[in-house]
């Protein structure tokens, strides 16, 4: 677990992937290799996610979590796939507890002070930071990090280029997750030349 939050870190931007069609999930996954960024959260939000996690998994040279992991039935079906890591967009007890069980890195989102002392509690140290636009953004994060010193952050939601360094500028943030560098209707459209050109410019804002 300790090794995925480092690689999650060292990218510093996680690809939050919707999938229509598995199909797609291993020409994607090699656009997002080709860009930079061997690095992708797929959502439960598709009936492809979870065989879409399977052949990217496949792969070797991509780190897959799953995202949008709401019970503990999803998050079983996602580490058997091949997820590394399990995403929430809310707190639940049942879910990290199911991950502990499977030793994978559980990101529940937390943006109140009581959440994250409820993840404290749960023996965790990161969360997601969901929706991160609509809940006070970076200012929010800053003030957050000051009474939880030992707490990581990976914001999500409302992060795109235009404000990607007001949060990886905070000590706090550990990685963002961001999704304009795969665009659904790209996947869609089999651009994947268009995503490794998107994802490239994406990393190359990392280092501006």
């Amino acid at each position: 677990m300790t090794d995925t939050l480092t690689a999650l870190g060292a990218a510093r931007l996680v690809p939050v992937v919707v999938l229509d069609d598995a199909a797609d999930a291993d020409a994607l996954a090699g656009a997002l290799v080709a860009g930079g960024l061997p690095v992708a959260e797929v959502t439960f939000r598709t009936a492809a996610a979870e065989d879409s996690i399977r052949a990217m998994a496949d792969r070797g040279d991509i780190l897959v979590g799953a995202g949008t992991v709401l019970n503990a039935e999803q998050v079983d079906r996602a580490v058997a796939a091949g997820a590394s890591y399990v995403v929430s967009p809310g707190l639940s007890r049942a879910v990290v507890e199911r991950c502990r069980e499977h030793g994978v890195l559980a990101l529940p989102g937390a943006v109140t002070a009581t959440e994250i002392q409820a993840a404290l509690e749960l023996g965790l140290s990161t969360v997601k930071f969901f929706p991160a636009g609509t809940s006070g953004g970076a200012p929010a994060i800053k003030a957050l990090a000051a009474p939880f010193g030992g707490v990581t952050f990976v914001p999500t939601g409302g992060v795109g280029p235009a404000n990607l360094h007001e949060y990886l500028a905070i000590p706090a943030v550990a990685a963002v997750g961001g999704s304009w560098m795969v665009p659904r209707d790209k996947i869609k459209a089999g651009d994947f030349a268009g995503i490794t050109q998107l994802t490239a410019e994406a990393v190359a804002l990392l280092d501006a």
